[in-house]
């Protein structure tokens, strides 16, 4: 799965972008990293508390990227970077309800390849979306001893099997009505958004040995 995607936006840009106040947020551009500190958009914290239909400003918040893990997985067990079982009870009832989904900006995404025979080493490949520079990645948050953040994955297309993988990151198509479903709609709804984004809007940017 994905261990570093990139945001090469700043904040000034990206959270107009999305529908949300730029706040106190410091970021400008660059890469993240599992355990490092991003931008993430949420439906704001404080409608928990009030109607289900009441709207709520977006809120832009830094969190770190991984999860503590459940107790039960051991002190050893590293941070949940992704979501591959959305039932899991560990995940579900976050993600029932809508005020823990995020939106995650991002303008690229890292895979590690197939290992080069040649090499037996596996290169790293950039991939961005030809139709959204700038796009947004299903998230879900949770509040632990850090406030922290996974990234939901499905099913692999074509672009990420042929990278050896069988499931990708879920990325939101560059619609505000499907941003909305994400943050604000039953989970019924918004389940539906996790699915292979097409192929054929995606390219390399670039490859690292």
């Amino acid at each position: 799965m994905t261990v570093l995607y990139r945001l090469d936006a700043p904040v000034a840009v990206f959270a107009p972008h999305f529908g949300a106040a730029a706040g106190d947020d410091p970021w400008q551009r660059g890469h993240v990293a599992p355990g490092g500190f991003a931008p993430v958009i949420t439906a704001g914290r404080e409608a928990i508390a009030g109607p289900r239909g009441s709207r709520q400003p977006r809120r832009l918040i830094p969190r770190r990227w991984g999860v503590p893990p459940p107790p039960s997985a051991g002190a050893a067990a590293r941070a949940v970077l992704t979501v591959r079982n959305p039932d899991s009870p560990f995940w579900i009832g976050n993600l029932r309800n809508s005020e823990f989904r995020c939106l995650v900006p991002a303008t690229s995404m890292m895979e590690w390849g197939r290992v080069d025979p040649a090499t037996n080493k596996r290169r790293q490949h950039w991939l961005g979306c030809t139709d959204q520079p700038l796009f947004a990645l299903a998230g879900v948050w949770k509040d632990s001893e850090v406030p922290s953040f996974a990234l939901l994955t499905c099913e692999a297309n074509a672009a990420w099997r042929d990278l050896g993988r069988d499931a990708m990151p879920a990325i939101l198509p560059p619609d505000p009505a499907v941003w909305r479903s994400w943050l604000n709609a039953d989970w019924q709804q918004a389940a539906r958004l996790i699915a292979p984004y097409s192929s054929s809007l995606l390219h390399e940017i670039g490859r690292t040995n």
